[in-house]
């Protein structure tokens, strides 16, 4: 894994994992800190031996811009956190959108995209993953909110690259309650004190992704729980683009239970983690 800081991060444990359950003995995943200046020039020194490289931010830019190769939605996303090397270079994916379809479709409560437009909250680059994945998931509408309209723009862009109608408003404008009930999904990709005031209404979305799950639970989690609805979460949404990294990376079916299990036990089982 590419990133600074990548300390904390829990990939290693997913993928270390499969590669024990796929008996790839030898197989290691490690950290390295690398920053997005240092990306192009660490990758290009690497060797045969190496089967692929998670980025993480502040890379995932820079791993776009250095492929030689690029998938359509890390295209659309405009960032990507999988390199695979191929003949001549290395291939640029975005398997952050899989890890959103991933964790909102096994949290449940998501129909069939008839029951109103997605909603994302900020506008960084989990949110144009995000818009990218309601279009997979068959959304022909979405609505961007952020404080400052005019940095939601790359995100709006993303979107309509996908075929999506977009309408960004404005953090202070909106109606949450009206907001979230009328919406098919709502993805939170903002600190959890920056939606507190309108927790009780972004709960009623039939649909909820928080990313954020550190610490845990936080305050819109707990709300949500309290409610009964169905939850994702950002260990959700780890878990379920590691499934797609871990393909690329073997070629060989990622052995998800395996990995679902060591995430929960890496997070002193604080979630279910439903898989799909």
């Amino acid at each position: 894994m590419l990133g600074k800081p990548v300390a904390h991060s829990l990939s290693p444990v997913l993928h270390q994992a499969a590669y024990d359950a796929l008996g790839l003995t030898g197989w290691t995943y490690e950290r390295c800190e690398v920053d997005a200046d240092g990306l192009p020039s660490f990758v290009a020194g690497l060797g045969p031996e190496w089967a692929g490289l998670s980025v993480t931010m502040p890379g995932k830019r820079a791993a776009l811009e250095f492929a030689t190769e690029v998938t359509p939605r890390a295209a659309a996303v405009g960032a990507a956190n999988t390199l695979v090397p191929i003949d001549g270079g290395w291939r640029a994916d975005c398997t952050d959108v899989a890890g959103v379809v991933g964790a909102l479709l096994a949290a449940g409560g998501f129909g069939d995209g008839s029951g109103g437009p997605g909603v994302v909250l900020g506008a960084g680059g989990t949110a144009a993953a995000a818009v990218a994945a309601f279009a997979d998931l068959g959304l022909a509408k979405v609505r961007i909110v952020a404080r400052d309209p005019v940095r939601a723009a790359p995100t709006a862009a993303a979107a309509r690259g996908l075929g999506l109608t977009v309408e960004v408003l404005r953090w202070s404008d909106v109606d949450w309650r009206a907001l979230a009930e009328k919406s098919a999904a709502l993805v939170s990709t903002v600190p959890s004190d920056a939606v507190s005031e309108h927790i009780a209404d972004v709960v009623r979305a039939p649909c909820l992704l928080d990313v954020i799950y550190h610490p845990w639970p936080t305050p819109l989690a707990t709300a949500r729980e309290a409610s009964g609805g169905a939850l994702a979460t950002g260990l959700d949404m780890l878990l379920h683009q590691a499934f797609g990294q871990v393909e690329q990376f073997t070629g060989r079916a990622a052995p998800r239970e395996a990995m679902r299990d060591a995430l929960r036990a890496a997070t002193g089982d604080i979630l279910p983690l439903p898989l799909i």
